[in-house]
């Protein structure tokens, strides 16, 4: 079997531009989802057309071709969180909920001060306003799998902030259930105060570790 070293100037050139775009605001160049997912599609695809096909197409136009199909299929996903990502991002503009990507992964963070009173697990009318906003973002867009995590600090008894944290995050998953997104698309856990990303000792610790994060996964990854 020949080596695959003349696909190598492709994939380079492929992931160079599929990785990368230009902030229209900030002029600085920032790692791009849908052309990431485009580009590493490419690099297989070309991989794999280069070994396939029966002679009578050249390598480089089997590659060629491979990496055109492998792009449109990676960039698929992206492209469908990356419409997501912006609308919720415009709809949670000044709401206090974060929205972060993690790989094609939207994870939506929920400080207690803007979703909970101190102890309760019931939602604040500043939350079932954003919360609205966001279940017709997931209605819109249906491909999407939603796991609902609550948290707590690590102040009081460690059984009660277990109860608490599931206490919340079921909250937040009845009222997108009410407000239209499909149940079997939910699932709520709590995990108490065992997933700190703070440290406990401080108020300001404490207050990011006390939080709801619901994460949208695509239902498929490709």
């Amino acid at each position: 079997m020949k080596p695959l070293r003349p696909l190598a100037p492709l994939a380079a050139a492929v992931l160079l531009v599929g990785c990368t775009t230009t902030n229209p605001n900030s002029g600085q160049t920032q790692r791009n989802q849908t052309g990431t997912g485009a580009a590493i599609g490419a690099v297989v695809g070309a991989a794999a057309g280069a070994l396939s096909g029966d002679g009578s197409t050249s390598r480089r136009d089997r590659a060629l071709i491979g990496a055109a199909v492998g792009a449109a299929a990676g960039g698929g996903v992206g492209a469908y969180m990356d419409r997501q990502e912006e609308q919720l991002r415009r709809n949670m503009e000044g709401t206090g909920i974060g929205v972060e990507r993690r790989g094609n992964d939207i994870v939506l963070n929920m400080p207690s001060s803007v979703t909970f009173g101190f102890d309760s697990s019931d939602l604040t009318p500043a939350a079932t306003s954003a919360l609205q906003d966001v279940s017709r973002v997931l209605t819109q867009y249906s491909e999407t799998l939603i796991n609902i995590v609550g948290h707590t600090d690590s102040t009081g008894d460690a059984a009660y902030n277990q109860r608490l944290s599931e206490r919340r995050a079921q909250a937040v998953g009845q009222y997108l259930s009410q407000s239209g997104v499909s149940a079997s698309r939910l699932n709520m856990q709590g995990y108490g105060e065992n997933q700190p990303v703070a440290s406990n000792e401080t108020e300001a610790g404490r207050a990011q570790n006390r939080r709801v994060e619901m994460t949208l996964t695509p239902m498929t990854q490709s």
